[in-house]
């Protein structure tokens, strides 16, 4: 199987890191904050397929909110 390159920036990270945390902070449920902050991915990035669009939400979530690691994930370019 050959792995296809996604050429879909890895921007918006910090927005989709923020937009989880308050919604998560008023009680919205898991899921319901994370399909949120795909559809806000998807908005601004709209080439982005759905499947590459939760993949970094994912990752987002996971790197600043379960493991709570402070910087930007690699390959961010909005942490400036």
């Amino acid at each position: 199987m050959v792995r296809q390159f996604s050429n879909i920036a890895r921007r918006c990270e910090r927005a989709v890191a923020t937009a989880y945390g308050e919604l998560r902070s008023i009680g919205c449920e898991d899921m319901s904050a994370f399909q949120s902050c795909v559809t806000l991915y998807r908005i601004h990035h709209p080439e982005a397929p759905l499947t590459e669009a939760r993949r970094l939400v994912a990752e987002w979530i996971d790197h600043h909110h379960v493991r709570a690691d402070e910087g930007p994930t690699n390959g961010c370019d909005c942490a400036d």
